[in-house]
């Protein structure tokens, strides 16, 4: 599984895994974390509106998953 970070204010952790990839989308779980309350939610995300937010670093790759 493939996991990014997203860029967000402090006290707030957020990132995007990825669950699932098929030629036009991607199906991801969010993960919100704000100050200890944690919310995650499934939603598809297009091809590119993912590489446009990696190019534009809202979202950045984490090398080692399992330490995020």
């Amino acid at each position: 599984m493939k996991r990014y970070s997203i860029k967000s204010t402090p006290g707030k952790t957020e990132y995007i895994d990825i669950l699932k990839e098929t030629e036009d989308e991607y199906l991801v779980r969010f993960t919100r974390n704000n100050d200890g309350s944690v919310k995650e939610t499934e939603e598809t995300i297009t091809r590119h509106l993912f590489n446009i937010c990696l190019q534009t670093g809202y979202i950045n790759p984490i090398l080692d998953a399992s330490v995020a």
